[in-house]
């Protein structure tokens, strides 16, 4: 998901970068950085897509190829609707009846197949 980020470098400059997601929760994310960020920092999120914003807090950073980071966020508080995706009911597991079937065909009324259980 396309995002900008926008915070506060150390010295109290302005900055604001585009990226995209690498992975999406309810509680937050993983995003690709370009800029110096730290964990504890303040940053905004807009979601390109909603133009809606929420703050986050820095949790974690691991630097990657071409001087960018990897930059694990978090929300204050859990927003799943933020992302725009569906995320599992709380009591969801693998074992679930709807765990057990896959999707074919892309019409308007989808062939559920259940998936082979491996003895």
């Amino acid at each position: 998901m396309r995002l900008e980020v926008s915070g506060r470098r150390k010295n109290g400059a302005a900055f604001a970068e585009d990226t995209a997601t690498l992975i999406v929760s309810a509680h937050g994310g993983l995003l690709l950085l370009k800029e110096v960020v730290w964990a504890g920092q303040t940053l905004t999120l807009r979601n390109v897509m909603t133009t809606e914003e929420i703050s986050c807090t820095v949790v974690d950073t691991n630097p990657v190829a071409n001087g960018a980071a990897e930059v694990g966020i978090e929300f204050s508080e859990p927003n799943p609707k933020f992302w725009r995706v569906s995320f599992p009911p709380e009591d969801w597991t693998p074992r679930s009846p709807e765990a057990k079937k896959m999707v074919l065909g892309s019409g308007t009324r989808p062939i559920v197949k259940p998936l082979p259980v491996k003895k």
